[in-house]
């Protein structure tokens, strides 16, 4: 069942009222000129396979930030409040955040505080950092059967 295509008041189809009051405004929402901020326009062509890898790259390295600073946070938090040694720390950290679950028993009651918040937060972080990775391939799927949806109109 095909979708009938929204207009405004200028005519133009698929555009919200903010996108219209931008147009004419002259704002188009990106620094580079493009008209784009997050990505394509709905109706838009596909990025290049060049900007796509680009979003890979970006995404990527976004991740691996991420989980590198929570790394961090855990290998420190653990080395000071448990007093474990850095490999430890590492070895505890990472098996949170892996999702795998804790290695050694904690003692202190600042400790176990530290592992139950710490453990909440790499839980939060490794959705987030599975977000972030597939966003790119997920937005060019969807922007793909906008514009075949698009084309059989």
């Amino acid at each position: 069942m095909a979708r009938a295509r929204r207009t405004t008041r200028s005519g133009s189809p698929d555009r919200s009222p903010s996108v219209e009051r931008a147009a004419a405004s002259g704002r188009s929402g990106s620094s580079d000129g493009s008209g784009t901020s997050a990505g394509e326009r709905r109706l838009a062509p596909l990025a290049s396979n060049e900007r796509f890898r680009a979003r890979i790259v970006a995404a990527a390295a976004l991740s691996l930030s991420l989980v590198a600073s929570t790394l961090a946070v855990g290998m420190i938090g653990y080395h000071w409040i448990e007093s474990l040694s850095w490999l430890d720390s590492f070895h505890q950290a990472a098996l949170l955040l892996s999702g795998m679950g804790p290695v050694i028993t904690v003692a202190t009651a600042a400790g176990k505080l530290f592992d139950g918040i710490y453990a909440l937060f790499c839980g939060v972080a490794l959705f987030a950092v599975t977000g972030i990775l597939l966003a790119p391939f997920v937005h060019r799927v969807l922007h793909r059967f906008h514009i075949e949806d698009a084309g059989q109109q």
